[in-house]
């Protein structure tokens, strides 16, 4: 290694100062693109299609209470048949109309609803795992034992879909609460990974020349990137984009095999409907499991400082307590830590309106399909296929587009914001006269809504890297984990505001395509919030809070790069302020 590539001593026991490598680099990209699997072929697609089948072939008829919905099948593979009928059309039925019920718990749920509670209930119950593990994984070794014992839990509870029956329908329902908080975990664990990979970086860590000017461009000066943005970020942009690009290509290789086990499975011969789909999850559980191999052999552990709990009266409790008092009491310093910092608080509500939105384009695009334009689980998966292969464009596109454009980063955010826009104002035109006696624009004709699916998955590439890249840069050094699952919380808490108001419209109004004007509001809202933001402010004001809470291991690298923004003074005397703040308090 270059004398300038030299790596600084580390600030306590165990810490990892190493360069990121090639092959470290593989291991956190083999993880992101084997949970990225599940979200879309699991979560986005086939899990909540088998769970409802699952508990339909266990319901019966809302009408009389005792006819099952499924009738018995004959043994000529008709069953097999009857599985890929109902994936092709949404609007057929094999209980001659009447709704189809369970009875969890005693009481009267339709099927489809039971689906959508479960996926609720492990929102719920994501929210609190998060929260009740993630500011542990800051310190010591946990951060990536957590993250593969998350990762092959999730694997291993998606690939049990394989051995429920229909008569425990309820286990299919734990199995996906399980699945769907093991990914959200993973996802958090996973993204404060991120901000370490990019400050060990050679190139993050190179010291410039004193003999070169500081205004020319070089990779180390935070003020000549062609974002304009730090080294760090433009480097922690580059490995989420490209992360995000893997996981949309794996995603879609399995959901076309996916499609392909379905036809290969008519020609068999099934006692229940929910078989192949139920196969179908299975494999989705084993690429998880066997993807996320080389990440625990290549991924390092990056420890952070030792855990040492600060209250006298927690050490006398059992060491899971403390850890859970420990975990909880530091969720709520995140938060009071995040009012501090201007620029990060600003972004979260940001982020929490455009997941909301995000969330409320995807739920109503697909309701719109089904209810609409009539379209079955197959043309749907294909549209999803669709949006993910775009996604991989966008992914890979944004940053080249960011480079010829020379676009900041919050530039590209806002970029991407008003592209999506046009999904709901194109929904719209369907309520022109002109265009509406066409029969074709709007939202009309099947065909239009595929277009939309490459928009969406396009913009949704370029969001969900840079976002997640942008909001790494002004969070404190050495509490990542802490800080990203503050991003996951918000992220999930909002996802059920949009979806909601669009329900109640839909059941207002009759019909699902005036929710495209509430839709083209809800994206707006976060531009104005997303422009006011100084990423270089942010990142000062984040690393001065680091010093401050005392977490100086990545910290005093980010501030050897900040020293020559005009915000470090500003960032060190906003320290001495917190400092003489609390010195007064006590």
């Amino acid at each position: 290694m270059a004398e300038d590539d030299a790596t600084r001593a580390p600030r306590y026991d165990g810490e990892d100062v190493s360069p990121t490598t090639a092959r470290e680099l593989r291991g956190w990209y083999s993880i992101g693109l084997a949970a990225e699997i599940f979200a879309v072929c699991g979560v986005g697609s086939f899990a909540p299609v088998t769970l409802e089948q699952l508990a339909r072939e266990s319901g019966v008829l809302r009408s009389d209470g005792t006819t099952p919905c499924i009738k018995p099948m004959d043994g000529s593979g008709a069953t097999a048949r009857r599985v890929l009928q109902l994936l092709v059309r949404a609007d057929e039925s094999n209980d001659g109309g009447g709704q189809c019920i369970v009875r969890p718990f005693g009481r009267e749920t339709s099927t489809a609803s039971f689906a959508m509670y479960t996926f609720s209930a492990a929102v719920f119950v994501q929210a609190l795992v998060l929260i009740s593990f993630s500011p542990v994984a800051d310190y010591g070794v946990y951060r990536k034992r957590l993250l593969m014992a998350f990762a092959f839990s999730g694997a291993t509870a998606t690939a049990a879909f394989l051995l429920v029956p229909p008569q425990l329908y309820m286990l299919g329902s734990v199995l996906v609460v399980i699945g769907v908080v093991c990914l959200g975990c993973s996802f958090v664990l996973l993204n404060s990974f991120l901000p370490l990979l990019a400050a060990h970086h050679p190139e993050a860590m190179r010291k410039p020349s004193a003999e070169t000017d500081r205004d020319t461009e070089q990779p180390y000066n935070p003020a000549s990137t062609t974002t304009g943005a730090s080294t760090q970020l433009r480097l922690s942009t580059q490995i989420s984009s490209k992360g995000v690009g893997l996981g949309y290509a794996a995603a879609v290789s399995v959901q076309i095999l996916s499609i392909g086990v379905l036809l290969l499975l008519k020609k068999a011969h099934f006692a229940s409907e929910s078989t192949p789909l139920r196969c179908v999850l299975f494999l989705v559980g084993v690429f998880w499991a066997l993807l996320t191999i080389p990440g625990a052999l290549w991924l390092r552990n990056r420890p952070g400082p030792p855990l040492r709990v600060a209250a006298p009266w927690s050490r006398r409790l059992p060491a899971v307590f403390q850890y859970l008092t420990f975990a909880w009491s530091s969720v709520w310093k995140t938060v009071t830590t995040a009012a501090k910092l201007r620029q990060t608080w600003v972004f979260l509500i940001a982020w929490f309106l455009l997941s909301d939105a995000i969330a409320t384009v995807s739920g109503t695009a697909i309701l719109f399909a089904r209810t609409e334009l009539h379209m079955g689980t197959i043309p749907i998966v294909l549209l999803s296929i669709t949006a993910t292969t775009s996604g991989i464009a966008g992914a890979f596109s944004w940053p080249r587009i960011s480079k010829i454009f020379n676009l900041e980063t919050k530039t590209t955010i806002i970029a991407c914001i008003l592209m999506m826009e046009v999904i709901p104002l194109y929904g719209l035109l369907g309520f022109v006269p002109f265009i509406k006696a066409w029969g074709v624009g709007g939202l009309q004709q099947i065909w239009e809504i595929y277009p939309l699916g490459f928009v969406l998955g396009f913009v949704m590439g370029g969001l969900s890297s840079y976002c997640r890249s942008f909001y790494g840069e002004i969070i404190p050094p050495g509490s990542e984990a802490a800080f990203y699952a503050l991003y996951a919380i918000t992220d999930k808490g909002s996802s059920a505001v949009g979806p909601a108001i669009v329900g109640a419209i839909v059941d207002r109004l009759g019909t699902i395509r005036p929710a495209f004007g509430f839709l083209a509001v809800l994206i707006a809202l976060p531009i104005p919030l997303v422009y006011v933001i100084d990423v270089r402010k942010g990142h000062a004001e984040a690393v001065a809070l680091s010093r401050h809470l005392g977490h100086s291991s990545t910290a005093d690298v980010a501030l050897e790069d900040y020293d020559m923004l005009d915000d470090a003074p500003a960032a060190e005397g906003l320290l001495r302020q917190w400092d003489d703040g609390e010195r007064a308090e006590r």
